[in-house]
């Protein structure tokens, strides 16, 4: 055993992992990657949804499979068979955690709710990964990621106040699925912590709208500053908005009491990412720095417009095109570099190519490569989001579909002859790689 395995923080947890498509394998993923064994229950002959959804390479499992599933072991299972769930039994009663993202309800109506879970196992931690809290009177919808977006207070808060694009916009970032997983791996890793005190398992429910409104805390700010002021300063809109009941879109606004915006750099005419963000700070001093040391323009640092930060609120429409005739004159690696040095907040506005390609991610670890093998061969994906001093994980690759079946079930006791049963009775189905055609893109 290596000492990297040797020091895995999650050495020696076993994970039964009944959840598809992103929020809940994005969290068992995490897991696997701190150390655990992670057995991902599927469909017999069908697998995960995502296994064959957007595809880019004939015969290879997709992209969305393989950067959700890696390091785990795959287990076939029909789950209303008698003898499937005398297997998925077995398996709870000798695992720390059971995590589910199925249809609310599902699982209890299935035999796997948590009074029977706990009665086979007292110290199993049971997870469920829903789109709606209990008790909610959306509690038995069906949630995707804009939809927890939406009903989590980001879409509305998302986007602009005019135009044709004023409509509440959902964020790129997976902040309903990912971001929905780590907020379970929080609780996940504080349930085991709380088992090591108290030598029982706990049941631990996550919602999709609550880890949105989570990382939307700073809007519930704003909301109730709005109640009491009837206006924010800080918001791109202010000062000429009909202010309502309800904040506004934040457009490009940074969301503190700073400026905050997305300005042009060198080459935006042909590049649509060729742009900075930079943050004017309150404080007079930062204002100075940008007028005077920056950019030449000391008449900006004593213009009465501009004196002091109320004042830069009320005309900073009128300081962002100030800024612009400065930024657009450096390409966005280089301001970074230039106003960076100076103490301004600034940063470059990277597309994924850029990301794709950052010499300093791929290096330090935040994209990793995988083999996975066959048609795919290497492919690279998002690693584990944060670094140990004295642990760092190896990442494998995704299982094919049942993969794992004879070393699981072989694990539970039944022989050869018994598996081949299982087969032959459809319980379990028997390994499968991909055989699938390349998309075809439509580009007419």
């Amino acid at each position: 055993m290596t000492e990297q395995s040797e020091n895995a923080p999650l050495k020696g947890i076993k994970v039964v992992d009944w959840t598809q498509v992103q929020s809940g394998p994005s969290f068992t993923q995490l897991l696997a990657w701190l150390g655990a064994e992670v057995i991902k229950i599927e469909r017999t002959n069908t697998g995960d949804p995502t296994r064959n959804e957007l595809l880019d390479i004939k015969d290879s499992w997709s992209l969305y499979y393989l950067q959700l599933n890696a390091n785990k072991k795959s287990l076939t299972l029909d789950i209303k068979t008698p003898e499937g769930q005398k297997i998925m039994y077995d398996l709870l009663k000798k695992a720390d955690v059971f995590v589910e993202n199925i249809r609310p309800g599902a699982a209890t109506r299935a035999g796997f709710g948590w009074e029977k879970v706990h009665e086979l196992n007292p110290r199993l931690i049971m997870a469920s990964l829903k789109g709606f809290n209990k008790g909610s009177r959306f509690a038995n919808v069906k949630a995707f990621e804009p939809v927890a977006q939406s009903a989590g207070g980001a879409a509305s808060a998302t986007g602009w106040n005019e135009g044709s694009a004023n409509i509440p916009t959902q964020s790129a970032a997976a902040l309903g699925d990912s971001n929905s997983g780590m907020h379970l791996t929080i609780a996940i890793l504080a349930a085991l912590l709380q088992r090591e005190h108290t030598g029982k398992g706990s049941y631990v429910y996550q919602s999709m709208q609550d880890a949105v409104i989570n990382l939307c805390r700073i809007k519930l700010r704003e909301q109730l500053m709005l109640d009491n002021l009837g206006a924010l300063p800080f918001y791109a809109v202010y000062p000429n908005y009909k202010w309502g009941k309800a904040i506004p879109r934040s457009e490009n606004s940074e969301g503190g009491q700073v400026i905050g915006w997305t300005y042009k750099a060198k080459g935006w005419g042909t590049d649509p990412n060729a742009y900075v963000y930079i943050v004017i700070q309150n404080k007079n001093k930062s204002w100075e720095t940008i007028a005077n040391t920056m950019m030449g323009h000391p008449e900006w640092a004593t213009d009465e417009r501009f004196k002091d930060w109320e004042h830069r609120q009320l005309h900073k429409q009128e300081i962002y095109p100030l800024i612009e005739s400065y930024t657009k004159n450096y390409d966005k690696y280089e301001l970074t570099k230039k106003l960076g040095e100076a103490g301004i907040p600034v940063g470059p506005v990277l597309d994924w190519h850029e990301l794709e390609n950052d010499p300093d991610l791929n290096e330090d670890g935040s994209l990793v490569k995988i083999n996975q093998g066959e048609n795919r061969g290497e492919f690279k994906t998002v690693g584990m989001p944060f670094t140990m001093s004295n642990y760092k994980p190896t990442y494998k690759r995704a299982p094919d579909l049942g993969e794992n079946n004879k070393e699981i079930l072989s694990s539970l006791g039944y022989d050869p002859e018994q598996i081949e049963e299982l087969v032959a009775k459809g319980v379990i189905s028997k390994v499968e790689k991909p055989h699938n055609p390349r998309t075809k893109v439509i580009k007419d």
